[in-house]
């Protein structure tokens, strides 16, 4: 081995403090000769095996250690700034053994220990010592701060304590040398110390990146954690470049005078002989009834499900299940089937929804007869090995979504059944992506904010894209940086940092459950008080544990909550697995746009797809739901096209006809790339799913390789026939050289037809609960997205659209939540501000045993005014909750606290028995009076206003209601196509670009000012039309100009641009801004379409009108037919006035208006 190795090195997972990102630094360990190399993160091992594999890549011995912190008084105390201060120490792991102690270790650090930092204590690592080695860090070691202290004697005594805790040979001093006088002065000390106790030296050099020269770009990672920027004296800083990897020889020159120090590491190096076993499952063992073998148990499950799932079971349906069952036991997976089918009964016995499938799984007859999934992947033509590779070994996955509301009772359960130290959530990490790392950089550098948004806004939105691969698409930022000294740098720190993980959190489903206590096998950690593996996801399924998705599906409760409504209301019991998706009026519902609340299908594009698309099957919905892609959507013309014309479609070759026939001749499913693979070259199914995976991930070496397979066969050395190959198979050279080529370019973007065919189901559901009982479903639907006002003024418009109307709370009808009243939905008193789950209650109760509230004084004498205090009964009478009651609002704001102390009073009299004897009812006997000040109603604004405050929507109108014909003239854009409602089921999509201009009308319902840097005041402000609301920037130029129309509940007319951040919802950035009333823009253009035949009459009709508004504006003919396009003579230019709007309305209909 070599004269030297690093064993204090800091890797991309001492998060946003060292920037060595693994690759790199492996690397340049090979350049350097290194023949070992440690990791040693900062309190964490999250990095671990990422770098033990790159070590082992490049004949690197990779050395596992951390470097941990130290709690003086303790890990469990947690008090003030006593207890903020900990000591660094590193541990290296000699044997496996080892490795399991310093996961120990750093678990119940995390778990125990947390206070600012994971710490750890003398008696943790007193357990837990044994195949250790232990040095004493850096300057922030116990023994060294005692130095620096002036108090030698505690350091030697620190120190010989930390060597009877590891054991003689076990512990090392440390000696570094960055160049610092304090590090001088300590490794005197250190050397004095050894010579005294006789513990050894060890020479390191604290590793926080690469090169010397990255040393910059490092600074850079620290302003970015601390917050500071460069110019900030107070930041924290290294001061040096000198904690980088440094070679054999410069360590050598640095320690020249200690050998000692340098042949230790060598010593320590060889000692350290961590191995890790991959692949090998580590499966808890399912406990089956009396006993019985789990293939035999797993066999009577799928055979009873057979009998139950199927009415005719063919021969062909046996053989299917029984070769999924035998591909499952010899792959070792059926204790991970009878898991999955335990906790999914366990959930459907406790009346926990669960969904259909997700994913691969669907395609597994297997699956299906045990109820983990609900789909008939021999009726969908789902393949197995999609899902289960018996030529690939990989842990199979099955994902399963549950109604959201219940989906912890099932991981509990399974903490339960399984053991709470054997089940943790899984660790995520937030990495410095392209966009936000500019941002971050940028920020730490101080340069300008706009500067460095418009460098940012350069990188293409595209997914997982690098800084690189932005250079070489957008010609304007390699300008830049090529013409730019201040920009290139940005960018150069920039690439330097892109890609470091930023934050740790934890994944939204992922559960992992071990046959054994998990710290045996994975360190773990906590976030918000629950236990999360180090290890993320992918590495959990190298190491060969259980990783579980259990996914909380917000559809699935609304789902739960229609059908419960249904029974409630009408007494008919719904049952979804009945259904036979082939309704037409289900798919008359979904072809016309009517797709709110439809899962997956209402998102603006894909509802506009759906128009087009016209489905009549399950079949094109599940194509639907695939082809509204990135990639596929180029197929969307095809695909409707050959849909319509079925006898025009062309195959390559007939073989192509029974795969493609189902999609119209189209690509569009992974699974069709396998069966033309086997079908046309006589692959296996197994060895097909291989050919597709690396077309998908462009393995070009194994492409080149498998189109001769493809095309010509392959034969073993005895010659049997592998492959057949397409040419044996009666395809030609050519054709099949197309086909090859085709899947190639498809198979990139092509979609999983089993989870696409999952989602199909649960969409049919939703459309079908929409079409035969949508007063239910669209009350489930708004309760499932209350605290989202943007989400519930949507759906309340949607109702209003399909002709439920949407009723105020009301205190004699209202339950917490939504609920229907005959064909109406009516809010629920939860919604209001100020009113609790309790006053509701207290409410209800009242209603039931005391009947009907007849006026306000009756209710203050019915409810228990305790539990329905004054804040609640104003919060109500402000939402309308008691208009029902023929009493204004503005005499109940006046007089219901009066009236309420009066009514308590009285109460309070007759409890103490001064108006009651003998205890009789004194119901008779209510001495307040509904009476009330003749006071005029609140106007209108104001009602709303004051629901708008207590709910926060408008419910018995909208300010904009009179406001709507100008809005749909003037405005260019509604705002819920500039901000999506989504909630992460579907994906985000933005209508508008980042840039484009567009015109907005809405009322602002917050103005939040700020000073910027120079003084000058801008504005943040929300804007809000009759759908959504989006955040508006007004720079100083434009809020100087127009701040006398930004108020709160001003009605404007906004001209400005889109601004796109990545993971943000878009922003206007304003550019003008007028009241609605008084509309000055200089619009640009008026267009006007026309009828193809008449237009010359039309226009001749039409000029009375344009000449009556003559104007500035230019007038613009749209031909409907051919989209033609000519300007109006200057004589019939306009100017824009809501009269002339209204005028050309009504002459010709506001949609075949454009202004832009």
């Amino acid at each position: 081995m070599s004269g030297f190795v690093h064993l204090h090195v800091h890797t991309e997972y001492s998060l946003l403090d060292g920037s060595a990102k693994i690759n790199k630094l492996v690397k340049k360990a090979r350049e350097l000769n290194m023949n070992a190399l440690a990791i040693t993160d900062h309190g964490s091992m999250y990095g671990v095996i990422e770098f033990y594999k790159k070590c082992k890549e490049n004949n690197i011995k990779p050395i596992i250690g951390c470097e941990v912190y130290v709690a003086p008084r303790g890990r469990f105390r947690k008090e003030g700034s006593i207890d903020a201060e900990n000591y660094h120490l590193v541990l290296l792991a000699k044997t496996n053994e080892g490795y399991k102690n310093l996961m120990k270790i750093v678990s119940s650090a995390f778990i125990d220990g947390f206070y600012y930092k994971p710490r750890a204590d003398y008696e943790l690592l007193r357990e837990n010592s044994r195949d250790l080695i232990a040095l004493s860090a850096c300057l922030g070691g116990e023994i060294q701060s005692l130095f620096l202290k002036g108090d030698y004697d505690l350091a030697r005594e620190k120190a010989l304590l930390y060597n009877e805790i590891f054991g003689q040979g076990n512990f090392y001093l440390e000696l570094q040398n960055h160049g610092f006088d304090e590090q001088k002065k300590v490794n005197e000390l250190l050397v004095k110390l050894s010579k005294e106790t006789g513990i050894p030296l060890v020479a390191t050099n604290d590793v926080h990146y690469v090169e010397r020269e990255d040393a910059k770009a490092h600074e850079i990672l620290l302003c970015i954690q601390t917050g500071k920027t460069i110019d900030d004296e107070d930041r924290m800083s290294f001061e040096v470049d000198e904690f980088y990897l440094k070679s054999i020889e410069e360590m050598q020159e640095i320690f020249k005078d200690y050998q000692e120090a340098l042949s230790n590491t060598l010593k320590i190096a060889d000692e350290c002989n961590v191995e890790f076993e991959f692949n090998v499952t580590k499966l808890p063992k399912f406990e089956t009834p009396d006993g019985i073998p789990s293939n035999e148990y797993l066999r009577k499950l799928c055979f009873e499900g057979l009998y139950e799932k199927y009415s005719n079971v063919t021969q062909d349906i046996i053989d299917r299940l029984e070769y999924e069952l035998s591909v499952i036991e010899k792959m070792g997976y059926v204790d991970y089937f009878l898991i999955v089918w335990d906790f999914i009964k366990f959930a459907k016995d406790n009346n926990i929804i669960t969904g259909p499938g997700r994913g691969s799984a669907a395609g597994s007859i297997v699956a299906y007869t045990l109820g983990i999934t609900k789909i008939d992947p021999i009726k969908y033509n789902l393949l197995f090995e999609r899902f289960l590779n018996p030529e690939r070994v990989s842990m199979p996955d099955i994902d399963s979504d549950f109604c959201y509301e219940r989906r912890q009772e099932v991981i509990d359960y399974v903490v339960r059944k399984y053991g709470q130290d054997r089940v943790a959530q899984i660790i995520t990490f937030g990495t410095m992506a392209a966009r936000a790392v500019i941002r971050d950089v940028g920020r730490a550098l101080n340069y300008p904010y706009a500067e460095v948004d418009r460098i940012a806004k350069m990188i293409p939105m595209e997914l997982n894209i690098t800084i690189d691969r932005a250079l070489e698409l957008n010609p304007e930022l390699r300008q830049e940086y090529e013409n730019n000294e201040r920009i290139r740098y940005l960018i150069d720190i920039s690439k330097s940092l892109e890609g470091l993980p930023r934050h740790s959190s934890t994944h939204a489903a992922g559960v992992v459950i071990a046959s054994a206590p998990l710290v045996e096998f994975v360190p773990l950690s906590k976030n918000d008080e629950a236990v999360v593996t180090q290890f993320p996801m992918t590495i959990l399924e190298e190491l060969g544990l259980l990783k579980m998705d259990f996914l909380g599906l917000r559809t699935l409760t609304v789902i739960r909550d229609t059908i419960d409504l249904i029974k409630k209301n009408r007494g008919i019991d719904v049952d979804l697995d009945k259904l036979t998706y082939d309704d037409k009026e289900v798919f008359e519902l979904i072809s016309q746009g009517n797709t709110e609340g439809v899962f997956q299908l209402e998102s603006t594009g894909m509802t506009n797809f759906m128009k087009e698309l016209k489905p009549n099957s399950l079949e094109d919905i599940i194509a639907g739901i695939s082809l509204y892609r990135p990639g596929p959507m180029d197929q969307i013309p095809t695909y409707i096209k050959n849909k319509n014309n079925p006898d025009n479609i062309e195959y390559l070759d007939e073989k192509l006809r029974p795969i493609l026939d189902v999609t119209y001749g189209c690509m569009v499913y992974q699974e069709q790339v396998m069966q033309i693979v086997r079908d046309i070259a006589g692959y296996s199914l197994g060895r097909s799913d291989l050919v597709r995976r690396a077309m998908a991930k462009k393995k070009h070496d194994v492409m080149l390789k498998e189109r001769q397979n493809f095309i010509y066969g392959l034969d073993d050395e005895d010659g049997n026939i592998l492959v057949k190959g397409a040419v044996r198979n009666g395809v030609s050279e050519e054709v099949a050289n197309k086909i090859f080529d085709l899947m190639i370019d498809f198979a990139s973007y092509a979609f999983n037809k089993s989870h696409a065919a999952a989602y199909a189901v649960v969409a049919y559901q939703t459309a079908y609960l929409k079409k035969y009982y949508p007063v239910e479903f669209m009350t489930a639907l708004i309760t499932s997205v209350v605290g989202n006002n943007d989400k519930v003024a949507f759906y309340i418009q949607a109702c209003k659209k399909m002709g439920i109307e949407v009723l105020p709370p009301d205190v004699n009808e209202s339950d917490y939540s939504f609920t229907v009243i005959g064909n109406k939905i009516r809010f629920g008193l939860g919604a209001i501000k100020n009113v609790g789950r309790g006053a509701v209650e207290a409410i209800k109760e009242a209603r039931i045993k005391k009947g009907t509230f007849t006026g306000f004084v009756d209710f203050c004498y019915k409810v228990n005014l305790s539990e329905v205090n004054k804040k609640a009964v104003e919060s109500m009478i402000k939402a309308g909750a008691f208009d029902s009651l023929k009493i204004r609002r503005s005499q109940l704001m006046a007089s219901f606290e009066r009236i309420m102390d009066a009514v308590a009073s009285e109460k309070r009299k007759t409890i103490d028995g001064q108006m009651s004897l003998f205890g009789l009812d004194t119901q008779n006997q209510n001495t307040v009076k509904e009476e009330y000040d003749n006071i005029k109603e609140f106007d209108k604004k104001h009602l709303l206003a004051m629901e708008k405050e207590m709910m926060g929507l408008y419910i018995s109108g909208h300010p904009l209601d009179e406001f709507k014909k100008e809005i749909e003239l003037l405005a260019t854009t509604k705002i819920s196509d500039i901000v999506s409602i989504d909630d992460g089921e579907v994906a985000i999509e933005h209508k508008v670009k980042d840039g484009e201009k567009v015109i907005i009308a809405g009322i602002i319902t917050s103005v939040n000012i700020k000073a910027t840097r120079n003084n000058d005041m801008m504005a943040f402000i929300t804007v809000q039309d009759l759908y959504s609301s989006v955040e508006v920037l007004v720079f100083p130029k434009i809020f100087q100009r127009s701040n006398k129309n930004i108020l709160e509940d001003n009605i404007v007319l906004i001209k400005g641009r889109i601004s796109i951040k990545e993971d943000e919802q878009p922003k206007v950035i304003a550019d003008e801004i007028e009241p609605l009333r008084n509309t000055e823009f200089k619009i640009n253009k008026v267009y006007i379409r026309l009828n193809e035949d008449s237009w010359n009459n039309e226009i001749e009709e039409l000029k009375p009108i344009l000449k009556k508004h003559s104007g500035n504006n230019p007038v613009y003919v749209v031909l409907s037919n051919s989209k033609k396009m000519f300007q109006a003579s200057r004589e019939l230019w306009v100017d824009l006035t809501k009269e002339l709007m209204e005028e050309l309305t009504n002459k010709i209909g506001a949609e075949n208006i454009k202004i832009s």
